[in-house]
C-alpha cells in the first residue's frame, strides 16, 4: 500500500518496481524507536504524514542524518517559541505548492508565541495535499493541536478533505475579514490557506487575525452547535451520501 502511494506520488507506473529515488520513513519505522527517542531520517527522505503524528505520538524526534558535528535539525515535530497558557501549539501542514509559504509562516507562528507542530511536507516534490490536511486536522480533532494551519495552492481542497474529520470547522480565507469571521462567528479551528492566491505579507495578516480573534458565542453558538449537530447525526445514523458509479 505504501508502495502504491509513493508511485501515484511520485507519478510511477503501478506495476513497475524501481528502486526508490528517495527513502521513505513510515510509521513503522517510527514505531520501532523508543518513546522519547530519536530517529535518524536518511537525507532526502519522504516521511509520511502518519509517520509524523506516530512521532509526536511517542515523542520521538526525528532528526535529518548529517555531519556529527552539526546539531541536528529537527524535521518531524518542530517545536518553537515559548507557548502561552498551557502550551499551546499550531498544527501546520502543506503540499508541494504551499511549501514555500508553510515555511515562511512557521517561524511568524513562534514569534506570536505559539509552539509549531510542522507535518510536512519538506520540499517542493510532489505530493498529495489531503495527506497533509488529514495529518493537521486530526491533531486539532485530538486536542493535541490548539488550532491548524494548512496551506495548499488554492487552500480549497485541503479546506474540504480537513472538514472531513469528525470535530474540525476548516476555513478557507483570503483576507483579514474572512479570518476574523470565520473565528468570531464560525468558531474555525483550522485556516487554509491558498499559496498561488495570497503572498507571504498578506498570509502573516490573516493569520495573526485568525490566530487572535476569539469566538464571538451568543447567537454564533447557537448556530455553531446546529453545524456540529449535523456531523453528529450522520456519524451516529452511519448516513453516507451516494457516490455514481462510472461504467
Amino acid at each position: 500500500m505504501v508502495r502504491r502511494v509513493v508511485y501515484r506520488t511520485l507519478g510511477l507506473p503501478q506495476g513497475s518496481r524501481p528502486a526508490p529515488a528517495r527513502p521513505l520513513v513510515t510509521e513503522a519505522d517510527v514505531q520501532q524507536v523508543p518513546v522519547g527517542g530519536q530517529f535518524s531520517v536518511p537525507p532526502g527522505a519522504l516521511i509520511t504524514p502518519l509517520a509524523r503524528q506516530v512521532a509526536l505520538e511517542r515523542h520521538v524526534t526525528l532528526v535529518e542524518a548529517g555531519d556529527a558535528a552539526s546539531a541536528p535539525s529537527p524535521v518531524g515535530t518542530l517545536h518553537t517559541g515559548p507557548a502561552p497558557q498551557g502550551q499551546q501549539a499550531v498544527a501546520i501542514g502543506a503540499d508541494h505548492g504551499g511549501y514555500e509559504l508553510k515555511e515562511a509562516l512557521k517561524g511568524y507562528v513562534g514569534e506570536l508565541g505559539y509552539a509549531v507542530v510542522d507535518c510536512g511536507t519538506n520540499s517542493t516534490t510532489a505530493v498529495d495535499y489531503p495527506d497533509f490536511a488529514l495529518a493537521v486536522a486530526q491533531l486539532v480533532a485530538q486536542g493535541r493541536a490548539w488550532r491548524g494551519i494548512v496551506v495548499d495552492g488554492a487552500g480549497i481542497g485541503s479546506c474540504m478533505a480537513a472538514n472531513k474529520v469528525p470535530g474540525v470547522r476548516a476555513s478557507m480565507c483570503y483576507d483579514q475579514a474572512t479570518a476574523v469571521n470565520s473565528r468570531e462567528h464560525n468558531d474555525a479551528n483550522v485556516l487554509t490557506l491558498g499559496a498561488g492566491l495570497i503572498g507571504p505579507s498578506l498570509a502573516r495578516q490573516i493569520v495573526k487575525a485568525w490566530l487572535e480573534t476569539p469566538f464571538g458565542g451568543g447567537r454564533h453558538a447557537r448556530r455553531v452547535d446546529k453545524i456540529m449537530q449535523i456531523e453528529r447525526r450522520f456519524l451516529k445514523e452511519g448516513a453516507g451520501v451516494n457516490h455514481e458509479k462510472s461504467g
